[in-house]
């Protein structure tokens, strides 16, 4: 393969703590690099050097003479918005060329009214395309790639999947999407320490092999240690009978034990600083049937009549984590933000209100502009909208979450994406909510705050609507699932489904799937008045045992579709027996 691209000792400083120092690899033909770690680590630092967007302050890094690089920014330049999505890509090759940015255009999925429309009406998954247009416009061997899978609906996910997939040049992908990672790339660097580490493995393999040798790291340390203390006892015996006996070959001793201790501690291996905060959501289950039920609930724009979509009947408990999935501009974001202001309007519902809250529910909303937080406010007062907690235990719960003490002054303005993701997060479980919308929680946080925020959405114990394009957070935390298609929301049995019906398969032609499901229970409850008392006895008992063994599964990966039918059955059995 040839070489693309090499660094040596690269290092980057933006104060007197460097982002990351004597940092080697090389790039070559056939690379397709994920590169990971944690918010502020210097990932997009890195790539930028790549690019030759800056220079490091120490190192060199070389580009091979016939290597073309390209960078796919993060965000549209604001000297596009007023120009067509043509002209915008025109912007980046030779004006005579005009029929080579169509034709790419094409490819891409721009008919020729989309190619002509204004850059500002893209939805986020045309965009992320046209940048990836501008940066491949030219054929460059190398692309380098800053988050593209941000803020994406999932077929626009699935789209890049395909495109990075069947991309013949090499890239370097920076994300915290980690199927992304693992479906488009070979290679893994991962930042961490201020240091790279390098594995020739996609991302899940690569974090469980980083793992293993932390693991190892350990045992080492400890062993290590080990021996640090016993020669460091030695020695000071050593010193004190030198003392005591006026010895000076016993204390002499002493002092070369001393060196020798010094030395393996200078060499001793070093163990990683591991995640710089933590994330934990906290909650309380409220005994009731229903927390939220939903009954014909009509949901529009913001200040517009324009119907989005329409439920049936829905109904919320504690312990139900619900993805809510749908394309951009769906409705997703609109019916958490609608529900949660009745929430804090309606003062008491009536029996026939298309949306009822149990009268004594407190609701908490994570809002994905995270407008909760005012910019004012110090990080330590922007917790006292949620919880009546005295000065200490506000302090405690800011450093359990990574902020050290001396920050607990500065202002929320002053915080990175990723850190005012956090700091809601701390008020939302000091106020332990029987029930959170959680709106796109994950687009702030980067790999290990996905991995932490699933983990505690599935201990947490009152009830969670999510919207969310993240499949991981999807398949591990969530236990229902409701797709916006159509102007309905429809509840479907599993992610999969649901993927399947947003990747373009046509929901009549999924709802033909379930539909002969739920006919051939139909049928079979519809023959049982034919069968005798031993055979409807024998299928109760089938229908509970399928249950028990449904319900004794992970909630993730229970079928709550399937068991309403099976208790259904089950009621009307044991009615005729």
């Amino acid at each position: 393969m040839n070489t693309l691209l090499s660094a040596q000792s690269l290092a980057l400083s933006h104060s007197s703590a460097p982002l990351f120092e004597d940092v080697s690899f090389t790039l070559s033909t056939g690379d397709k690099i994920g590169l990971i770690g944690h918010n502020g680590c210097g990932k997009s630092s890195l790539l930028k050097l790549l690019a030759n967007h800056s220079e490091p302050s120490l190192g060199q890094l070389s580009v091979a003479k016939h290597c073309i690089v390209s960078y796919v920014e993060q965000h549209l330049p604001d000297t596009l918005r007023g120009q067509s999505v043509l002209q915008a890509l025109c912007d980046k090759t030779d004006p005579m060329q005009e029929w080579q940015a169509e034709r790419l255009l094409n490819e891409l999925g721009f008919d020729p009214r989309e190619q002509a429309m204004s850059v500002e009406s893209c939805s986020g998954g045309q965009q992320m395309r046209l940048l990836l247009a501008r940066a491949i416009i030219n054929q460059p061997d190398l692309l380098l790639l800053d988050e593209p899978s941000n803020h994406l609906d999932l077929p626009s996910l699935l789209w890049l999947e395909g495109f990075l997939d069947s991309w013949k040049g090499a890239f370097v992908l920076v994300s915290h999407d980690q199927r992304v990672l693992d479906n488009t790339t070979n290679t893994s660097w991962i930042m961490r320490d201020a240091t790279l580490y390098h594995f020739d493995l996609p991302c899940s393999e690569a974090k469980l092999a980083l793992e293993e040798r932390d693991r190892t790291d350990e045992l080492r340390h400890a062993s290590e240690q080990k021996e640090i203390d016993r020669i460091e006892k030695s020695a000071k015996r050593l010193a004190q009978w030198g003392k005591v006996y006026d010895n000076e070959d016993l204390a002499r001793k002493a002092k070369t034990m001393m060196a020798r201790k010094e030395r393996l501690q200078s060499q001793q291996t070093q163990l990683t600083q591991g995640a710089p905060w933590t994330l934990r959501l906290l909650g309380d289950a409220l005994p009731a049937n229903r927390l939220l039920e939903l009954n014909r609930y009509l949901v529009t724009p913001p200040e517009s009549d324009f119907e989005l979509f329409q439920t049936d009947l829905q109904q919320l408990k504690s312990g139900d984590r619900i993805a809510i999935m749908g394309e951009n501009g769906s409705g997703k974001s609109s019916l958490l933000e609608q529900l949660y202001s009745q929430y804090c309007t309606q003062v008491n519902s009536v029996p026939d209100d298309p949306v009822r809250f149990h009268p004594s529910i407190k609701l908490g909303y994570y809002d994905q502009s995270l407008r909760q937080l005012r910019d004012h406010h110090s990080l330590s007062d922007a917790l006292i909208q949620f919880a009546s907690i005295n000065d200490d235990d506000r302090k405690h719960a800011l450093i359990s979450a990574g902020f050290e003490y001396a920050r607990h002054g500065q202002t929320v303005s002053s915080l990175s994406g990723g850190e005012r993701a956090r700091l809601l997060f701390i008020g939302l479980s000091l106020a332990r909510y029987q029930l959170v919308f959680l709106d796109e929680p994950t687009n702030h946080l980067d790999m290990h705050g996905k991995q932490e925020l699933s983990a505690t959405l599935n201990d947490y114990l009152g009830g969670a609507m999510i919207v969310s394009h993240d499949r991981e957070l999807i398949e591990s935390s969530c236990n229902r699932f409701w797709v916006i298609h159509n102007k309905q929301l429809h509840e479907v049995p599993d992610a999969d489904r649901a993927y399947e019906l947003m990747s373009g398969g046509g929901f009549d032609q999924k709802q033909k799937h379930y539909a002969h499901d739920e006919a051939q229970l139909t049928n079979q409850s519809a023959v049982e008045g034919e069968l005798s008392e031993e055979q409807k006895l024998e299928r109760l008992i089938e229908l509970e045992a399928l249950l028990e063994a449904d319900s004794a599964r992970k909630p993730k990966h229970q079928k709550p579709a399937m068991q309403k039918m099976w208790r259904q059955e089950i009621d009307q059995l044991s009615a005729q027996l």
